[in-house]
């Protein structure tokens, strides 16, 4: 016996659209679509006309396809109705079913698995995004994203799919009548505020101006509504660069060279001034304290803001 139901559970929007959409590829041929297929917001969605739509006789076609997106409310909201048609799906009709989240110690979650299939969409891993965003950009916005910009752009705007997908569509508008988004144009668009923000906050840490670090760093929180997700990366961002402009001196680099390489073009003379009151040492202890911020704050152990005044008030001076 065929799959008569299908949940497609994740909150990752476009993944489970693009799921969706593949699903309903392989189930209707694209000249059945009009009479055998009816799609659904769930916030709309009468239970009445779901059931009538699937018990109703194919017309043109071997099966009727109902689908359902943002389902969760529907779900709920009729999940004894629904526990009673899982039990005798129709012979002819198959419901897809799209939430955000599926709970598999439910009655409906333990019937499934006997006339359907669950199909789990997860987001892609930290180390996967800068790839994932490369074909984002191109099948989106019909864009080269250069794989430098992707991982400058993971750093600063943090791994919030959603915000990720907003930033790339902002950058596929601003670089639309050049070849590719660059890391000039991340540093543009997406960096500007956070990257000067956090300039502003080591600079005035490492001088040894606390009170002046602390109201910079509150600053950017109140003026960023997602300065949670995204000021850690905007100081890794720095302290990288400082640690690798200063590996290059100690390598005999000049500074003219150490500027062309990283691309230092604003606050230079504010910059190697930086570098002249931190040692690589200093430097790489900064890259670890702040790496274990960032693991507390993703294992729910630290509050960004909280434990990057703690930061600041540690290493200050």
């Amino acid at each position: 016996m065929s799959d008569s139901i299908y949940v497609i559970a994740g909150k990752d929007e476009p993944l489970v659209n693009a799921t969706r959409q593949e699903l309903l590829n392989r189930l209707l041929d694209p000249e059945q679509r009009m009479t055998g297929l009816l799609s659904l917001d769930g916030d709309q969605a009468s239970i009445a006309e779901v059931l009538d739509e699937l018990k109703t006789v194919p017309f043109l076609t071997d099966k009727r396809v109902v689908a359902v997106t943002n389902a969760d409310g529907f779900v709920s909201k009729h999940r004894e109705t629904l526990e009673h048609y899982f039990d005798k799906p129709s012979p002819t009709g198959v419901l897809v079913l799209t939430v955000g989240s599926w709970d598999n110690r439910t009655r409906l979650a333990k019937k499934l698995p006997t006339v359907g299939k669950l199909i789990a969409v997860a987001g892609p891993k930290r180390q996967d995004l800068p790839r994932y965003l490369v074909q984002y950009a191109q099948q989106t916005c019909g864009k080269r994203l250069e794989a430098t910009a992707a991982e400058l752009l993971v750093e600063l705007a943090g791994e919030e799919l959603a915000l990720l997908h907003g930033e790339v569509e902002k950058l596929a508008l601003f670089a639309r009548d050049e070849k590719a988004i660059t890391v000039r144009h991340v540093e543009a668009i997406v960096g500007h505020n956070r990257i000067f923000g956090a300039f502003e906050v080591i600079d005035a840490m490492v001088a040894g101006r606390i009170m002046q670090a602390v109201e910079r760093l509150r600053n950017m929180f109140a003026e960023d509504r997602n300065a949670e997700y995204t000021v850690i990366g905007a100081f890794a961002y720095h302290l990288r660069r400082v640690f690798t402009a200063q590996a290059l001196l100690q390598k005999g680099a000049s500074p003219f060279e150490v500027g062309k390489k990283l691309r230092i073009w604003n606050n230079e003379e504010r910059f190697f001034a930086l570098l002249r009151r931190t040692s690589l040492e200093q430097i790489g202890h900064y890259i670890e304290q702040l790496a274990a911020i960032d693991h507390a704050v993703k294992t729910g152990q630290a509050k960004t803001q909280v434990a990057l005044e703690q930061f600041v008030l540690k290493l200050a001076g």
